[in-house]
């Protein structure tokens, strides 16, 4: 028999009858819609795969190696903990101490409700702390690999001829004293500078860097960009990589590591599209395409969209590159963007206003760090270490590319297949139901009157038919 809380509400909006509110210390969720993710999450091997990324000796706190002891948790079931509580909306260590009893994250970590309690704060916080630089590698050698299984699963089973990757820098506000914060001018504040390399068709995000707070927007992209091109070139050699970014990306080393021949014969060269900073040199040389474009405007009353390419070369560079230039001018006033390609064949007009709308479709990515940021709450990297916030960092991304997976399908109703976390949250995951647990089974009671039945149906019956590849 469960005890009842002694603290409660009483309310009296009914005439005569008092509503009185008490906590139950019965079996009891509010988060029944992560089930179905964890079903998809056992038969893709998720979770087991990435906890497989951490060094044998996570299986242990320091605690226990001293004691010689065997783990209460394991690895697989604290990293399930963290991940399946920033789908929750549980992004903090603390909030699992109110959660070590919660019978849905008893089964999402393969625990029966009537088992022992789950991890408390202090246990997750040590097997984040616990991480090491070579987990850190292999996690993100994890995010390469499963992008790779979803670019299959979107092109019918393997690789396509071509494909895209957006790169991305955030700032990422710090509160505390964690380490290589660091003051950023351009921002004014103590920030981390993580970067993002995302694909656009499945929307899966292939690599996460946490970067001290000081950092350049490109320092070390070109090692991490050329990681994610190793890995598809080994998948498939023939396939056109092309890699997107806005003006923070436009630096020289970015262009002479894209430029570099492949090291493999029938292996196809990179090729970029990167924003490129105003200067007083090709506002000269471009003077006469805005002339034209604001007479149009004066003319039509309608924006003018103009386009030309150049060879352009700086005083620095050993070589010219091509420059598109883009001369807008509407009812706000005028607009002079300008992006460097090495594409091959961009020539006309026509051609450059091609890759000009080519290029700002990377626009679309910054969805991803929207859904990171304010729907998974990536930038709660509150640890100390600079390597627990990493780690933290790694968690956050992971939880977002499982989502990601299980929305990218036809069979949900678009809602799904276009909501952000905080959709899922509302139309899937936070469902309250009652768990029962009996000799041969657990059941799992929703209201029958939950208006959102439909939705997770659909999405129970997508992770029951869910075949991974090889």
């Amino acid at each position: 028999m469960f005890s009842q809380d002694a603290e409660q509400l009483t309310f009296g909006f009914i005439a005569g009858l008092p509503v009185v509110v008490q906590r139950h210390e019965g079996q009891l969720t509010s988060d029944a819609g992560l089930l179905p993710i964890a079903e998809w999450d056992r038969r893709w091997g998720y979770t087991r795969r990435m906890a497989a990324c951490l060094e044998q000796d996570q299986r242990r706190d320091p605690r226990q190696r001293q004691r010689g002891s065997l783990p209460r948790h394991e690895r697989t079931a604290l990293l399930r903990q963290r991940l399946f509580g920033v789908l929750a909306g549980y992004e903090d260590c603390n909030d699992h101490d109110t959660l070590r009893g919660e019978p849905v994250f008893k089964l999402i970590a393969d625990r029966l409700p009537h088992d022992e309690d789950l991890a408390s704060q202090p246990t997750l916080s040590r097997f984040e702390n616990a991480v090491t630089a070579a987990d850190l590698q292999r996690l993100n050698d994890f995010l390469i690999a499963t992008g790779l299984e979803q670019l299959r699963r979107q092109h019918g089973g393997k690789l396509p001829a071509s494909v895209t990757l957006d790169l991305d820098a955030t700032d990422d506000p710090t509160h505390g004293h964690q380490q290589l914060t660091l003051f950023h001018g351009y921002f004014e504040q103590y920030p981390y500078f993580p970067l993002v390399i995302s694909e656009p068709t499945t929307k899966h995000v292939f690599m996460v860097w946490l970067r001290p707070g000081t950092v350049h927007a490109a320092l070390g992209v070109d090692d991490d960009l050329a990681r994610v091109v190793r890995a598809l070139r080994q998948a498939r050699p023939d396939i056109q990589i092309h890699a997107r970014g806005d003006a923070g990306f436009g630096v020289p080393t970015m262009y002479e590591g894209c430029e570099q021949e492949p090291e493999n014969q029938g292996e196809k060269p990179l090729t970029y599209t990167f924003g490129f900073a105003t200067n007083a040199r090709l506002k000269k040389l471009t003077e006469e395409l805005m002339a034209r474009a604001v007479h149009q405007y004066e003319q039509t009353g309608q924006k003018q969209r103009l386009f030309m390419c150049l060879d352009y070369q700086a005083e620095s560079w050993d070589r010219p590159r091509t420059r598109i230039a883009k001369a807008e001018c509407h009812a706000q006033g005028t607009n002079l963007r300008f992006v460097v390609t090495n594409r091959p064949h961009v020539k006309t007009e026509e051609d450059a206003q091609r890759e000009y709308d080519d290029y700002i479709r990377r626009g679309e990515s910054e969805q991803r760090m929207d859904e990171l940021k304010n729907g998974l709450k990536m930038d709660r990297l509150s640890c100390h270490r600079f390597k627990a916030n990493f780690f933290r960092l790694l968690l956050h991304t992971a939880a977002f590319n499982l989502l990601n997976a299980v929305r990218q399908s036809d069979a949900l109703p678009e809602v799904l297949r276009c909501g952000q976390p905080c959709t899922w949250r509302t139309l899937v995951i936070k469902v309250a139901a009652i768990v029962i647990q009996t000799t041969r089974r657990v059941i799992v009671k929703l209201a029958s009157n939950w208006p959102w039945w439909r939705h997770y149906r659909t999405v129970g019956q997508r992770a029951l038919s869910f075949q991974p590849g090889p």
